[in-house]
């Protein structure tokens, strides 16, 4: 029996260099030895309020992207997050057993206060259960995220132990994040703050569809610094991200090239950020051109789409009867 993985993205745009290094790599990797579902994550996406053409319209980018990427639906279950209503019921059942304290302590809930403090609605509170229940609903065991869910996969096999204790079972097991490298990535954004988000602005990250100049215009105009003042001096922030996105995109020789001369405090940030742009269009390129074909052919996304629902539902299905039976819902 092959273990299995589940992940998902948020359906709130195209993605980003963030969410390929970060994830979808990883479930390239992963399709041929592990039983994966990889899902689109619409419902997680409502918590701002897109309009229904913005809703279908991001949903139908990341599915294209997810195949562009090498995600083979043959190999992997590759499904909307709605078309299975199995999750929205196993996340109202999660929540009856997950407490105010804990949701309000989450990290990702409270910057999501501060960030946007007119829109703290219930979807945002209870996010990290929907995320247990996407989990908990193929009883997975490695889930790939970055290092910025990692709080919230520890809520969920905090959930998916209240359910066991409660119900006295061994039912589901418990979730750990997973990567083929020797840590979980976070790649940072281009205005020199934190990682590469869609929320933080359309200048702050490289979209898999972005065209070459349009990548060499952002990076151009990433936040950087008036240079070391001494040598081998640590980098502030915005220079240590840069950094950090070289060494993802980038060869070893040339980051080690760029970090000798920051040393030496002989780096021009020009000369820096154009190999950063070309290094980057090179590492899309090859996704950037099978975008633009699959995107065209509508037939084979609905064909995919129905196929991944019919195949997550089977495994949703299954959890949810027995879910049912533990808790004591009974047929008369």
């Amino acid at each position: 029996m092959k273990e299995t993985v589940v992940s998902g993205i948020r359906s709130t745009g195209k993605l980003h260099l963030g969410n390929y290094y970060g994830a979808v790599k990883n479930f390239v990797q992963m399709q041929n030895d592990y039983n994966c579902y990889f899902f689109i994550a619409d419902l997680h996406s409502l918590t701002t309020h897109p309009t229904p053409a913005d809703l279908h319209g991001n949903i139908k980018h990341v599915l294209v992207e997810y195949l562009a990427s090498g995600i083979d639906p043959e190999n992997s279950t590759i499904y909307i997050q709605s078309d299975v209503p199995e999750i929205a019921e196993l996340y109202l059942y999660l929540n009856m057993n997950a407490y105010m304290g804990e949701l309000e302590r989450s990290t990702s809930f409270k910057d999501k206060v501060r960030a946007n403090p007119d829109n703290v609605n219930a979807g945002l509170l209870t996010y990290p259960v929907l995320m247990a229940a996407d989990i908990l609903i193929h009883k997975a065991t490695k889930v790939p995220v970055g290092k910025d869910q990692e709080q919230h996969l520890e809520m969920a096999r905090t959930f998916g132990n209240r359910f066991n204790r409660l119900y006295n079972t061994e039912f589901f097991p418990e979730p750990y994040a997973f990567s083929f490298t020797e840590k979980l990535v976070k790649v940072p954004g281009l205005d020199g703050k934190g990682k590469m988000g869609k929320s933080e602005g359309e200048a702050n990250a490289v979209y898999l569809s972005d065209d070459p100049e349009t990548i060499r215009k952002k990076v151009m105009r990433a936040v950087s610094d008036g240079g070391p003042t001494e040598e081998n001096q640590a980098k502030p922030e915005p220079i240590q991200n840069l950094f950090d996105l070289m060494k993802v995109v980038s060869s070893e020789d040339t980051h080690e090239h760029f970090e000798d001369l920051y040393s030496k405090m002989q780096i021009r940030y020009g000369d820096f950020k154009k190999q950063l742009a070309e290094d980057m269009i090179i590492a899309t390129a090859p996704m950037r051109e099978r975008i633009q074909d699959i995107a065209k052919d509508d037939s084979y996304l609905r064909q995919v789409a129905k196929h991944g629902a019919l195949k997550a539902r089977e495994s949703a299905q299954k959890t949810l009867r027995e879910v049912r039976s533990l808790i004591g819902f009974k047929s008369f």
